[in-house]
């Protein structure tokens, strides 16, 4: 991939991720405040750690895509991070700057082949849409949390029997 291709893919990535990030938000608000500790099956995170991987993740995908290196370790929720509001708050305040900072690459930068954990090794750009992929996946299994937990579902492609489509005026 060449610096000049890198750069048209970025700021198409670097969009897609901002325009999910709405629905991601919705998705997280939507965790009932007093069901953090609600899990579907034992094998299964809970809500609040569900909730708390999809907004980290996002923001570690975007931090290691900028510094060109994926870091290993971290990614435990916080002991500061006690309700779904403090996900919401949190991701409202990192997701912005951790994205701005991938739009700055340069063309070269974001050419460059980036290690996955010696398992991928692929142009940095790429790494946007391996974490759309990811966050999306995230995404659906906490939305089929919602109704369960007696919370409602906001539309995310569409609309749902919660929020249901409306056409622009």
């Amino acid at each position: 991939m060449t610096p000049e291709q890198a750069s048209a893919v970025l700021a198409m990535a670097c969009q897609e991720a901002a325009h999910e990030s709405v629905t991601t938000r919705k998705v997280l608000a939507a965790v009932p405040a007093d069901k953090g500790d609600y899990t579907p099956a034992e094998k299964s995170m809970t809500a609040l750690d569900l909730a708390w991987h999809i907004a980290s993740a996002e923001v570690w995908f975007f931090t290691s895509i900028a510094d060109g290196a994926f870091p290993q370790g971290g990614g435990g929720r916080p002991e500061e991070i006690k309700t779904p509001a403090d996900v919401v708050t949190w991701y409202d305040a990192n997701f912005g700057p951790a994205l701005e900072r991938v739009k700055g690459l340069s063309g070269e930068a974001a050419a460059k082949i980036v290690d996955f954990f010696g398992v991928i090794q692929m142009p940095a750009v790429a790494f946007m849409q391996f974490n759309v992929k990811h966050t999306c996946h995230h995404r659906g299994q906490l939305s089929v949390y919602l109704r369960p937990m007696g919370a409602k579902v906001p539309s995310i492609y569409g609309g749902s029997a919660d929020e249901p489509f409306q056409k622009p005026s």
